[in-house]
């Protein structure tokens, strides 16, 4: 017992003394050694949420599921910034009989843009950048000679908000850019698979559809561009950024860029499905082979800050407590950065990094692409949810709305939640080692 004690002291001394704070350099401005801690997707079992509710919970995921033909569901839910419920749904790998619990991860698709949203406020907030920021142009972050000149003149206008609210200029006229890499590639005359070289090479060397600012369209393209401009801006890889200033701040350590194939899927990852009747495409790499989509038909690295991250319902419910302007948890953002997200633009443009309206306190992101679907919202009453599936509809993008009305039906059911902050559960066995 009081080996155990001592061990409790040590952790509780260590994690007291872990701030957000981070150098210019974005590494951790103290050096120390931590438990060896198991993840908080690797503590959580579905057992763990059991309550009166659980029965109805799972009759109507249940039926959700059999109406849509899912196979794996995860959920999480917080209430006054605690995790009070984390379920999973179905199967996380059904051919192998594996029931997805809270320790699965998942392609998160477009959510990912809020994750690009965020790291970019730290940058402003560190003085490395501002929204005003001109992305291209001698002055501008992406300033290589090698791109220029540039085919329209526009492009020395667009800002870093321009990327944030989808008005940099692109729309998706002659389809999604991003989702076309053989066709980018053999306009500018690389080889695939493309990179984000290929991409500014075609940006640089085409025109614009609309003048930047003037107008908004949802684009991909903007975001993967904010992924390099994030890289340039901190002098660190894009994900390297985000892990040190953005995830571990929020205490996420199991939060990753995907990889295309099924086969170098992650351990604890879930396989995909697509809806019944979907078509193979050409894999992405150019090796000529015919696969599904969401087995190596999407360059899910290349998409990256567009839409590349795999991650948790329950560590994407870490971060959204330390940015969702509550008072219970610290924020890892500052109350101007968080009002600027999310002020409705007065043109109607898109928020930076969420969607839709914000202006009723109902804050939301959603993300699909063949295999996956994805929804975290945040409620003025305290209420804040992720739901994912492993499985795409014929709806797609619009099968999130399904999602998030399932979650908000749940909501106004539930009316007593578990009494309970799975944040920090923790067993014994939990801590591995003290170095």
């Amino acid at each position: 017992m009081r080996y155990l004690l001592g061990l409790i002291f040590a952790l509780l001394f260590v994690m007291s003394d872990f701030t957000p704070g981070f150098s210019d350099l974005g590494v951790p401005k103290h050096s120390f050694s931590v438990p060896d801690m198991k993840p908080l997707n690797e503590r959580l079992t579905n057992d763990l949420s059991t309550f009166d509710y659980s029965d109805y919970i799972e009759r109507t995921v249940d039926r959700f599921m059999d109406r849509n033909e899912l196979r794996g569901v995860s959920i999480a839910v917080v209430k006054d910034e605690k995790l009070v419920f984390a379920h999973g749904y179905g199967y996380a790998d059904k051919e192998n009989n594996v029931i997805t619990e809270p320790r699965n991860i998942f392609r998160i698709a477009s959510v990912s843009k809020l994750i690009t949203a965020v790291a970019i406020f730290k940058l402003i907030e560190s003085g490395k950048l501002s929204l005003d920021s001109k992305v291209f142009g001698k002055d501008g972050i992406i300033n290589d000679e090698k791109y220029m000149p540039y085919r329209d003149r526009r492009m020395t206008d667009i800002t870093v908000r321009e990327l944030l609210n989808h008005s940099g200029g692109w729309t998706q006229k002659y389809g999604d850019p991003m989702f076309m890499p053989d066709v980018i590639a053999r306009k500018v005359g690389d080889p695939l698979p493309a990179t984000i070289d290929t991409y500014l090479k075609f940006v640089t060397s085409h025109r614009l559809h609309f003048k930047p600012g003037t107008m908004s369209s949802y684009s991909n393209l903007g975001f993967v561009l904010l992924g390099e401009v994030i890289a340039r801006a901190s002098g660190m890889p894009y994900e390297d950024y985000v892990r040190a200033n953005v995830l571990l701040p929020a205490g996420i350590t199991d939060m990753h860029i995907g990889h295309n194939l099924y086969k170098n899927k992650y351990p604890n990852e879930v396989k995909y499905y697509e809806q019944r009747g979907s078509l193979p495409v050409t894999a992405c790499d150019g090796s000529g082979l015919i696969l599904p989509k969401s087995n190596g038909g999407n360059d899910i690295s290349l998409l990256s800050s567009a839409g590349g991250w795999v991650a948790s319902p329950v560590e994407l419910m870490k971060l959204l407590v330390v940015i969702d302007g509550f008072p219970g948890v610290p924020d890892i953002l500052s109350p101007e950065s968080i009002r600027e997200m999310t002020t409705p633009n007065p043109r109607g443009f898109e928020p930076l990094g969420w969607r839709g309206t914000t202006a009723s306190g109902y804050w939301w992101r959603t993300g699909s692409m063949p295999g996956t679907a994805a929804i975290m919202k945040r409620r003025p009453d305290g209420l804040e949810y992720v739901i994912i599936t492993n499985t795409s509809s014929w709806k797609g993008p619009n099968f999130t709305g399904d999602l998030g009305h399932l979650m908000d039906r749940i909501c106004r059911r539930v009316k007593t939640w578990p009494d309970q902050n799975l944040f920090e559960y923790h067993r014994p066995k939990d801590i591995l080692a003290i170095n």
